[in-house]
């Protein structure tokens, strides 16, 4: 499994969609409101889709901003939650790769920080 992305979220990433920089996804087309739909699959192997939008900040250049309002809705997704996106090769088919969104939220356990999953 290769880590794509990881992030811990901001009030924006839960109102406003996720960001996430073009660098971290390789080359973005240079197009500006080109939108796509992204297929994801949680821990449980739920599908998900989220819609994309490429956006360009000043600051950051070409990011993608991913719309998961359901998503986070459905996880109760918090700020400060770390979401982490991989690609994970797909096991039943042989090919392809699958990209998987995992999410976890810091907890203190008997004294000790751990990141349990959402």
């Amino acid at each position: 499994m290769a880590m794509v992305f990881s992030k811990v979220l901001t009030a924006d990433d839960i109102e406003n969609g996720l960001s996430i920089p073009g660098c971290s996804l390789g080359q973005l087309p240079d197009q500006e409101g080109l939108t796509m739909s992204m297929q994801v699959h949680d821990r449980n192997g739920q599908a998900w889709t989220f819609s994309c939008t490429i956006k360009r900040n000043d600051s950051v250049g070409h990011f993608l901003s991913v719309g998961w309002n359901k998503f986070v809705r459905e996880r109760d997704l918090r700020v400060d939650d770390k979401v982490t996106i991989q690609e994970e090769a797909m096991k039943k088919q042989g090919s392809g790769t699958w990209i998987k969104v995992e999410v976890k939220r810091k907890i203190r356990l008997f004294g000790e920080d751990i990141w349990a999953d959402v």
